[in-house]
């Protein structure tokens, strides 16, 4: 696993591992900055690579790999579990919190909680490329964040799908954004904001 540890000062907290979109890695401004916020909130953060890019810095993942990707998360799971027992949260950008919603299908104990960032809920123009099928298996509580001029999904788009999960879950739009939610210079308000949102939904 290659990521940076966000040490809360009391760092009996929980966690969150927190990763990155297709195209991108975990040095995307809004992670560093969502990190930065919730370990100041008292909530230890890992930021990481997923084992795609982690074997190379660019390009996208392939299909072929997404069970590594999963199994990625799970290692980071276990490490932070080692080392802090409170409650575990997972997600990230894009295709690395659908990764985590997969793997959180599969393995319900893995975690508290998903915190999913601009979750791609289909391919951009193919609206009936829905990736809802693991939905119904989601027993843990999920926290979307989406933005309102995202092409891979609609706000309401995403208000329909979220109903197929059976656990708790709550969509908080950010109004004006695409898919990579925050614009250049805004990514500590939106990061923010998404914090005092995780808080409040995770209290």
């Amino acid at each position: 696993m290659r990521g940076i540890l966000h040490r809360a000062a009391d760092s009996s907290g929980d966690f969150l591992v927190l990763t990155h979109g297709a195209s991108g890695n975990m040095n995307a401004a809004l992670l560093v900055a969502l990190a930065d916020e919730l370990a100041g909130a008292e909530v230890n953060v890992l930021r990481c690579d997923l084992p795609y890019r982690q074997r190379r810095p660019n390009g996208p993942p392939s299909p072929a790999t997404a069970q590594e990707d999963q199994e990625g998360l799970q290692r980071a799971l276990a490490l932070m579990k080692s080392e802090f027992n409170r409650r575990a949260f997972v997600g990230g950008s894009s295709y690395g919190g659908r990764q985590a919603s997969l793997l959180a299908a599969s393995h319900p104990a893995v975690a508290d909680g998903l915190l999913l960032l601009s979750y791609p809920l289909h391919p951009p123009g193919k609206p009936s490329q829905v990736r809802t099928s693991h939905f119904p298996e989601l027993r843990i509580s999920a926290l979307f964040v989406s933005g309102s001029k995202d092409s891979f999904a609609t706000i309401q788009e995403l208000e329909a799908a979220i109903e197929l999960i059976p656990a708790r879950t709550e969509l908080v739009p950010i109004d004006g954004a695409s898919h990579g939610l925050a614009k250049p210079g805004s990514a500590a308000a939106i990061a923010s904001k998404i914090k005092e949102k995780f808080l409040e939904f995770f209290a």
